[in-house]
């Protein structure tokens, strides 16, 4: 047996392990990558996925209900998910996605 592999990691290595993991999940999630991170199940960060869209396009579309019913099902979906994809937003608060929608747009027609 490997003794090193037992040894646990020093904090600061425990804490990178734990941020790469977490950044490669959130990319998954947001659809950065098709890249499954380890510890996951692809069907299982799929859910997560639809979920985080579901819930974003939801929020949208009740503050921008004109916007949805203009663009119709295939390229509200395409906007969503560039939105969740390549938008700056951060908060785990749904309630923050209006403000964070309105400035994507506003880059993307820049």
């Amino acid at each position: 047996m490997n003794a090193a592999a037992t040894l646990p990691l020093p904090p600061q290595a425990q804490q990178n392990q734990t941020e790469a993991s977490t950044a490669a999940f959130y990319d998954y999630v947001r659809g950065r990558t098709d890249t499954v991170p380890p510890g996951y199940t692809e069907a299982g960060l799929r859910v997560y996925r639809y979920l985080v869209y579901l819930g974003a396009s939801q929020m949208i579309e009740a503050h921008h209900p004109a916007l949805r019913e203009q663009l119709g099902e295939q390229d509200w979906r395409t906007l969503i998910e560039a939105f969740v994809r390549d938008s700056r937003w951060q908060s785990n608060f749904y309630e923050d996605l209006n403000d964070a929608f309105t400035d994507f747009l506003a880059r993307a027609s820049q």
